[in-house]
């Protein structure tokens, strides 16, 4: 009798890979293209957070990159878009770019800052960390929280890497998640 073998996970990643690579691919545009898009009226926050959103939910029960999403994103995409309708849009260039945190960013506001961990569920954090702050001053549309390996690795030198309590084992690449989140 014959045993099927499956591939593991390392050569399932490679052929995942080796696909998105020969497929078509979008080349999308960068920040200031979108300000650009922004500035022309071709495009506001509200629909880039939405189109994001929108590949989040389809990709990430596959994927597990995201582990939270800002309820807050598209009420501070909609002030972005009134800010730019006003003329008061003098943050920068991130002014309504919707942005993702690694789980260990600091956060406050209803997103947790857990590190992946469960442990840290809940907690309140007592300020922005500093980066957050400066993307706040610019703009951005705090989207979210993405995966990490859990307490960024420090937990265990035995634990699978990008594994954390609270998504589970993310299974792509910011350079293959870049192939999927760019919008036409």
């Amino acid at each position: 009798m014959a045993v099927l073998s499956l591939p593991s996970s390392s050569a399932l990643s490679f052929l995942f890979l080796l696909l998105l690579l020969l497929l078509p691919c979008n080349q999308g545009f960068n920040i200031k293209e979108a300000t650009v898009a922004f500035q022309q009226k071709k495009l506001s926050s509200r629909q880039l957070v939405l189109f994001y959103l929108d590949q989040i939910q389809i990709l990430n029960p596959i994927l597990r990159v995201v582990i939270e999403i800002n309820p807050d994103a598209l009420h501070q995409a909609d002030v972005a878009d009134l800010e730019r309708r006003e003329g008061k849009c003098s943050k920068g260039l991130l002014h309504g770019i919707p942005i993702l945190l690694k789980d260990n960013i600091a956060t406050a506001n209803r997103l947790n800052t857990t590190a992946g961990s469960l442990a840290l569920l809940g907690s309140v954090v007592p300020r922005d960390a500093g980066v957050v702050k400066r993307l706040r001053k610019a703009g951005a549309v705090i989207l979210g929280k993405a995966s990490l390996s859990e307490w960024s690795g420090f937990r265990s030198e035995f634990a699978p890497p990008g594994w954390n309590a609270r998504s589970g084992k993310g299974n792509v690449s910011f350079l293959l998640l870049s192939f999927f989140l760019t919008p036409n």
